[in-house]
This record gives structure tokens, C-alpha cells and sequence, in this order.
């Protein structure tokens, strides 16, 4: 499997958007994420509201502890990019703080 890089999504709703906004906030202190959007509508496959911290593969070490000590509360699905989107997002998928259905479809229509 060749990884590029690795996408951690930060899943939250209206009624906790101020924690997902202060958990990118020191995501961005940090400095070792690159990160997206903090959307408040669905995007893609997810199923919630979102915002993507990406991080190379050899930041892993460091990036997944940050992630399980600072995500506040919040679920967390994380993937490698490894260019399948579909596997990506399924056999190589990663759920911390629960798990909720991706919709699958967007990959199953080529979007």
C-alpha cells in the first residue's frame, strides 16, 4: 500500500462547533497539520459537519497521539490517501469516539 499522506476529519454539529473551532485552533498552533475548511454543511462523504487535518506519513508518531489527547470530545475518522478512495475510506479507515455510515456513493459515482 503507498501512502501519501494521511487525512484526519474532525466530526462535529452545530451544537458543538465552538470545541471543533477550538480544536483547530490549537491544530493550527501545533503546526503539523495542514488544515481545510471548517464547514458547517456535509462535504462529500461525510455524514457531518467536517474539517480535514492533513499530515504527511512520517508525522504519524506524532500526529496520532495529538489527535487522541486534543479532539475535545469529538469523533474523528481518519484514512490514508493512497489514491483508492473507496478503500481508503473503508478497509483502511480509522474511527476514534465512535463511528458513524459514510456515504459510500460519491465514490461508487466516480465524484
Amino acid at each position: 500500500m503507498n501512502v501519501k499522506e494521511y487525512h484526519a476529519h474532525l466530526y462535529y454539529s452545530e451544537e458543538n462547533l465552538e470545541v471543533a473551532k477550538q480544536v483547530v485552533e490549537k491544530a493550527r498552533e501545533f503546526g503539523l497539520f495542514s488544515i481545510g475548511r471548517i464547514h458547517e454543511r456535509l462535504v462529500g462523504p461525510h455524514p457531518m459537519w467536517s474539517c480535514q487535518l492533513l499530515f504527511k506519513n512520517d508525522e504519524l508518531p506524532k500526529a496520532m497521539p495529538w489527535i487522541l489527547e486534543n479532539r475535545e470530545g469529538l469523533i474523528i475518522f481518519m484514512h490514508p490517501d493512497t489514491g483508492n478512495d473507496l478503500e481508503d475510506h473503508t478497509d483502511h479507515a480509522i474511527w476514534i469516539g465512535g463511528k458513524v455510515d459514510l456515504n459510500l456513493e460519491v465514490f461508487k459515482r466516480g465524484n
